[in-house]
């Protein structure tokens, strides 16, 4: 049976290299002159962390890193920047948790989902992947083009397609 695997992985090392390029735009920015910008990333808790003088100039971090993530092909869904807040240092700090795999309540939605679509499909949750069978490729296909133009708030990826 004609089947697929749906998952989100992120890439580590694509990030890495748009931290790489965030940090030589900022060096060349006359704005961020002797202005401290600290940029980490926690690999293992999946969070980046954004340090600046003030607000502003932490917004202007995150869309300098927006366009490098989004020139290196990251999506930019992966990221949830919150709101600025005040350091004890009287710095501004913003964080992100990086979204890698799907979490077991979107993909009991993203499962509802493409079973209310009616299609002769059986989607089943494995770890953080969804696995959807068919009997027809064309079904297949039908559920990967209704989930791009769905609007989740998730990046996809459709891998593993076997015939």
């Amino acid at each position: 049976m004609p089947s697929f695997d749906i998952v989100s992985r992120f890439n580590f090392p694509e990030l890495d290299n748009a931290i790489n390029n965030t940090n030589k735009a900022i060096a060349a920015r006359f704005d961020f002159r002797g202005s401290p910008v600290e940029i980490t990333v926690d690999k293992k808790e999946k969070k980046i962390k954004i340090v600046a003088d003030d607000g502003m100039k932490a917004k202007g971090v995150i869309e300098m890193f927006r366009s490098a993530a989004n020139k290196r092909g990251i999506d930019l869904k992966s990221f949830d920047f919150s709101e600025p807040e005040a350091t004890l240092a009287g710095r501004t700090k913003m964080e992100s948790k990086i979204r890698d795999g799907i979490e077991q309540e979107k993909a009991k939605e993203i499962v509802r989902m493409i079973k209310d679509t009616k299609l002769k499909v059986q989607p089943s949750i494995q770890g953080d992947e969804l696995r959807v069978t068919a009997k027809q490729i064309d079904d297949l296909q039908a559920v990967m083009k209704f989930l791009n133009g769905a609007g989740l708030d998730l990046p996809l990826q459709f891998v593993n397609m076997k015939s």
